[in-house]
């Protein structure tokens, strides 16, 4: 049997287990299961979905881009992009690194999500805006380097999703195992449900509502 760990990984927390150069929180703090590793990273600033599992096949499965998983995120930005420059997005922007593949972008209401501690420093009198991004490359930074590509930058990012894996109302630190029987069958694309992964109430207590823009 192969042990995946689905994580919600917070803010500012290293997707490592040591980190020798500074005093910057890493996974120790939150998972004690040993012989596991993080399949693929998530950014120091960025939050949400972190996978880790104690099988090298599954690891390179969900991190490398020739398996074509697709991971989705959420992506808090400045301004109101326009649908022009949200097309821009899904038909691919030039990157310094050259340009990005067609992506799936579309403006959302905001999820129902936890608070980030601390929160985002917004500008007075600019506007945010929710975009949900799924892409299945893998570069440094690539969602926050496309939305700044068009003129609007990322505030807040999270990955809601990867594959057919999602947060599943893991709060911020948690995790849960899954057992994986057949490497082959854990499926590249994801099983897209439309309602969002965390509840806006309920055991893990009250959450912002979603917000509706006009």
């Amino acid at each position: 049997m192969t042990q995946l760990i689905l994580f919600n990984k917070p803010f500012q927390v290293l997707s490592q287990f040591t980190c020798v150069e500074s005093n910057k929180e890493t996974l120790a703090s939150f998972i004690k299961e040993p012989n596991v590793y993080a399949a693929g990273r998530l950014d120091y600033d960025s939050e949400g979905l972190l996978l880790l599992t104690d099988n090298g096949q599954l690891q390179h499965r969900i991190a490398h881009p020739k398996h074509k998983s697709v991971k989705t995120y959420w992506a808090q930005v400045e301004g109101a992009p326009t649908d022009d420059k949200v097309k821009q997005l899904c038909k691919g922007v030039l990157l310094k690194d050259g340009p990005t593949l067609p992506a799936q972008v579309q403006v959302i209401n905001e999820p129902s999500i936890w608070e980030r501690v601390p929160p985002i420093r917004e500008r007075a009198n600019i506007p945010t805006t929710w975009l949900e991004i799924k892409i299945h490359e893998g570069r440094n930074r690539q969602v926050r380097r496309m939305t700044a590509a068009i003129g609007h930058p990322t505030l807040r990012l999270i990955r809601a999703s990867i594959g057919e894996w999602g947060l599943s109302g893991l709060k911020p630190g948690e995790f849960k195992k899954v057992t994986i029987e057949n490497i082959e069958e854990a499926k590249a694309q994801p099983k897209i449900k439309r309602k969002p992964p965390y509840p806006a109430k309920g055991k893990f207590g009250k959450m912002r509502p979603p917000v509706k823009r006009q």
